[in-house]
């Protein structure tokens, strides 16, 4: 039973900003065709790279897995379709840095044959939850919130770390989005079986759907699904419409009263909290063995000739979807990937859709204006009322800016989770979540190169004591030969080996001996 009062509590700052979400809420623009080539790039996940697992000139098949990774955090990629792989090369990527990464690509023939697919679970509660587990990492699903973090590393807590309570997070508080929105009100018996898959898996005593207040259609469908599943213990809760009430600590917060630790995850407080669309992905993984292959992208904006939501295959280019909404319209300014808080400007629209991608948000001059110049810091202390992790950002951003990295880890800069408020309340206009973001890079690559050099240092420990043991090992065999050689020698014994070296020199001598007797009687005079 429901032993908490969910949606009681609050989670510190935030802030209140218009949604915008009406110029896409409950519109689905069809599903996206598939263009002539698609462009799968292999880092779609937090946690290590695929790896190929084809070569060019093979023909693949839908759901037939292109990539594999052999690390803990990571997940397959299935080709989303059938074709020929035509290369296998470093591409553009949705990527803050402009930058290019690998990438398969694969010629699509308009045939879309499935290939060989496993087993559905139908009856997936007299299975092992391991092996649900492990079809989940098959199907490659990761966190479709955003993050991206392999769902079938989530969902293995461990035997010492029992959970409590299973939250659903359908609150998608980033301003603009809604194709989560509209799976909820599309979907919800899908979204329900994924919680009861879940429930199974982590054997969780409750289930938490938090959804924000701004979507009561959303609200009114889950709660229906939920009653006519007949589910105990799962509760629809209708949460405040607050920026970043979507964020995973604050959610749980404002649902159960309890807070994840610093650098915590939230299995240590007994919860997991899963998004809608990935819940809805477990269910098709199970029930239908079919992999992760598409989701729903919001495309928006007053850039947009057409706003709403469409199903889109990954490596579908972008440029692709937009001209299925209708292309761009004449207020078009800027093309961002995400929401305006926690999305990215794209340089072009020739990079893919990942797992990652939720949102085409298609600016106008008005709705992303060229930022303010930035003017010096005048300690107001909105950042530290708004930050939701209840973190010091103006510190952050002087230890930041100072390249003291040790010094902004004192103070927490990894519990930042990049929501934006701080940057959207700054009197000064000071990019502040950039100044985090630069730390942060910073901060891993100096881990990475101390990981490498400690690496170094054990490599080359290792060679030497290799070859320390080597010689010890050589000189004690010799030591050995000598003391027997010695012992046989005191003891009268003769070495076999020895003593025939010694007769065919003896040999080899009088030979030579005789030889020369030989040439000097030949030389005598008669």
């Amino acid at each position: 039973m429901i032993t908490t009062n969910p949606g009681r509590w609050d989670f510190h700052g935030g802030i209140h900003r218009p949604d915008k979400k009406s110029m896409s809420a409950g519109k689905f623009l069809g599903k996206v065709s598939l263009p002539e080539i698609l462009t799968l790039p292999l880092q779609q996940h937090i946690g290590a790279m695929a790896e190929p697992t084809v070569a060019i000139g093979d023909r693949v098949y839908k759901g037939q897995t292109i990539a594999r990774v052999t690390e803990y955090i990571g997940a397959p990629i299935h080709a989303p379709t059938s074709g020929t792989i035509i290369a296998i090369e470093e591409k553009p990527v949705p990527h803050p840095s402009g930058l290019g990464a690998p990438c398969i690509l694969l010629q699509t023939d308009g045939k879309d044959e499935w290939g060989e697919l496993p087993e559905p679970l139908p009856y997936f509660d007299d299975l092992d939850p391991s092996l649900l587990r492990e079809r989940i990492r098959w199907a490659g699903i990761v966190g479709l919130g955003g993050a991206a973090f392999p769902t079938s590393v989530k969902v293995n807590h461990g035997p010492d770390r029992p959970i409590q309570t299973l939250v659903i997070n359908g609150a998608e508080c980033e301003p603009y989005i809604t194709c989560d929105d509209l799976l909820m009100r599309e979907q919800a018996d899908r979204i329900v079986e994924g919680i009861k898959i879940l429930l199974y898996v982590v054997d969780a005593e409750e289930c938490l759907i938090g959804i924000e207040d701004n979507k009561p259609e959303a609200i009114a469908a889950m709660r229906r699904a939920v009653a006519e599943s007949g589910l105990q213990d799962v509760q629809v809760v209708q949460v405040p419409t607050r920026y970043p009430m979507g964020g995973e600590k604050q959610l749980i917060r404002v649902l159960t009263g309890k807070e994840v630790p610093s650098n915590g995850i939230p299995s240590e407080i007994g919860v997991i909290c899963v998004n809608v669309a990935t819940t809805a992905a477990v269910t098709d993984a199970i029930m239908a063995a079919r992999p992760l292959l598409s989701r729903l992208v919001t495309v928006t904006g007053e850039g947009a000739t057409e706003a709403g939501n469409l199903e889109v295959s990954f490596g579908t280019p972008l440029s692709h979807v937009i001209e299925h909404a209708g292309g761009y319209s004449d207020k078009a300014y800027k093309l961002i990937l995400g929401g305006p808080m926690m999305g990215f400007t794209l340089g072009n629209d020739d990079v893919p859709v990942t797992k990652g991608t939720n949102c085409l948000l298609i600016a106008s001059r008005e709705e992303a204006p060229a930022p303010d110049k930035a003017l010096p810091c005048i300690r107001c202390g909105k950042c530290v009322e708004v930050c939701p992790a209840q973190l010091l950002p103006q510190q952050l951003y002087w230890y930041a800016r100072a390249k003291d990295f040790d010094k902004t880890q004192e103070y927490n800069l990894f519990d930042c989770i990049e929501c934006g408020c701080c940057s959207w309340v700054c009197p000064s206009h000071i990019p502040l979540v950039q100044y985090y973001r630069f730390a942060k890079t910073e901060t891993w690559a100096m881990e990475k190169e101390k990981q490498q050099a400690e690496e170094a240092r054990r490599r080359h420990e290792a060679r030497v004591e290799r070859l320390e043991r080597l010689d010890r090992e050589r000189k004690a065999r010799l030591r050995q030969k000598k003391e027997a050689l010695e012992k046989k020698t005191a003891a009268g014994d003769t070495d076999p080996k020895k003593a025939a070296v010694d007769a065919a020199m003896k040999r080899v001598a009088a030979k030579k001996a005789q030889q020369a007797k030989e040439k000097n009687n030949a030389e005598e005079p008669s």
